[in-house]
């Protein structure tokens, strides 16, 4: 488009002919030009908006992306607002007393009455006796203690008073010097990648509650224990490999030996460094998450997984956004896209396309509560499948209707950022869309992104990796940790019944895995 500079007494002059309705020759292509210029700084403005937008969300976390707050801003005018439904009040979660059930971890002591014991003749009536009851009361004691706690054994010392020989007493279990136990070792691991708890910080708090724990001993413990346990590292990778349905993503990471070698790098070479992380969903309800920290994308190490996946097993579910690097070309899969990537792109737009916007989420979480019923239900992924095709199948063709329609009778700019976001919807329809052809196929990614935010958390506090063993370390634990955050079992309990139980873990890992390593040790026992 050629520039075309006017001073301000052509402006005016220009101004006068339009008001006068007496054009001349080269008015047309002034105001075109002049109403392409606002149209692209409108555009320039949306886009900087939704740029700024999405900065707040990386500086200070993002706002939430629930139906009912993104809307209650963008409500429509009095004459199109819709008198609202009457909900019932719903008890908000986390209110009310915790359950004494949910004290797993605490230890259980029975206190006998003080006074009565059973088949005693009642105090009051005198003529019954009393018996016990299956459910007995309930008092809890909470107590405060360093995460890392110590004993320390005062060995008496005696000497003979002729030829000067010293005996000492022994140590439990014959402890010499400074011992950390399996219990010890697996804190350390839980709090700083389960948790997010730098050595450093760790190291200040036990400092400060009389218990010294230096950085260095925490490393050099935790390394010790991964020696320990690591094939059962490598048998979570396996197990997750055979796994129907596959999630990935990865976020950004800094290893301080590969940030160096980049300096030395060629330009053509990569430089960037990553955690990946996956969650594979196999029958029966497992759920495994491997995490890998290094300079290859999340498509690539998912590749690595699925070389050890059965040859006989038929193609897998793989669910990601929509970047090329999530996925790997070498491998047949059925490949589906996350509906609230796609739907994220009209969250950021609402306040410039508030009715546009409205349409596209309001649809979105009915398809959302369909699914939620399916869950509830239980219902095979057959089952689920046709639910979804009765229900959702409508709802998401006239979405797709709109869609087009907005499209192709140019009611919205392309390359506005609404045009952008249903351009998106548009051209990964098919993938976006599985969960309506396809038994089992998720409807979005949210379970890999939550798995991240440990990897996150870890690069937050920590801020690094020192080396890529150190990064594998990560890794390990992460993976151990979050597998057993997913199959609701105790992470604490199971690295220390590893590091226990090292031998036999080496020799059949499959039976240590965070959900049959119970079993191995009732066996044992």
């Amino acid at each position: 488009m050629d520039q075309i500079q006017l001073s301000e007494e052509e402006i005016n002059a220009l101004l006068k002919r339009v008001k006068a309705n007496a054009l001349q020759e080269g008015d047309y292509e002034i105001i075109k030009s002049m109403t392409d210029a606002i149209i692209t700084l409108g555009q320039a403005l949306d886009n900087k908006a939704t740029s700024i937008k999405r900065l707040l969300a990386m500086l200070f976390g993002p706002k939430t992306e629930k139906k009912d707050e993104i809307l209650k801003d963008n409500e429509p005018e009095e004459k199109d607002k819709k008198p609202p439904t009457p909900k019932p009040e719903k008890k908000k979660e986390g209110h009310g007393k915790i359950p004494a059930s949910s004290y797993t971890g605490a230890d259980r002591k029975f206190i006998s009455h003080e006074k009565l014991k059973p088949k005693d003749s009642c105090p009051l009536c005198l003529n019954g006796k009393v018996y016990p009851i299956k459910k007995p009361g309930i008092a809890i004691y909470l107590k405060g203690q360093p995460p890392i706690d110590a004993t320390i054994y005062e060995l008496e010392k005696l000497r003979c008073n002729l030829c000067g020989e010293v005996f000492t007493a022994a140590a439990p279990e014959n402890i010499t010097g400074k011992y950390y136990d399996e219990t010890a070792r697996a804190m350390m691991a839980i709090l700083k990648y389960g948790y997010g708890f730098p050595w450093y910080r760790l190291e200040k708090l036990q400092e400060s509650l009389g218990i010294p724990l230096p950085a260095s001993n925490q490393w050099e413990k935790t390394e010790a224990q991964a020696d320990l346990i690591y094939p059962a590292f490598d048998e979570l990778k396996y197990q997750a490999a055979q796994g129907e349905v596959f999630h990935n993503d990865d976020t950004t990471m800094k290893i301080l030996d590969l940030i160096q070698e980049n300096k030395t790098r060629d330009k053509d070479e990569r430089t960037g460094i990553f955690t990946s992380g996956i969650i594979s969903k196999i029958d029966e309800g497992k759920r495994i998450a491997i995490f890998y920290t290094g300079r290859n994308h999340a498509g690539e190490n998912i590749a690595s997984l699925y070389e050890m996946r059965g040859k006989e097993k038929d193609p897998p579910i793989q669910m990601c956004d929509a970047l090329s690097r999530n996925m790997s070309s070498e491998f047949i899969i059925i490949l589906c896209h996350c509906l609230t990537h796609s739907r994220r792109s009209f969250v950021e737009v609402i306040e410039s396309f508030p009715d546009e916007c409205r349409y596209v989420i309001e649809i979105l979480a009915e398809v959302y509560h369909i699914d939620a019923k399916a869950k509830k239900k239980n219902m095979t992924p057959d089952q689920r499948l046709a639910f979804h095709q009765v229900h959702s199948g409508p709802k998401m063709n006239a979405l797709r209707s709109w869609l087009d329609t907005q499209i192709q009778d140019k009611l919205v700019e392309p390359n506005s950022g609404l045009g952008k976001a249903i351009t998106y919807m548009i051209k990964h329809w098919k993938e976006l869309t599985q969960f309506l052809k396809v038994p089992g196929a998720p409807l979005d990614n949210n379970i890999c992104e939550q798995g991240l935010k440990r990897c996150i958390l870890h690069r937050k506090n920590s801020l690094f990796y020192r080396t890529e063993h150190g990064a594998y370390i990560g890794d390990m634990f992460m993976s151990l940790i979050h597998t057993c955050n997913l199959m609701n079992t105790n992470a604490f309990d199971y690295l220390v019944a590893l590091q226990k139980n090292s031998a036999e873990l080496f020799k059949e890992p499959s039976q240590w895995m965070p959900w049959n390593y119970e079993a191995s040790i009732a066996i044992k026992a």
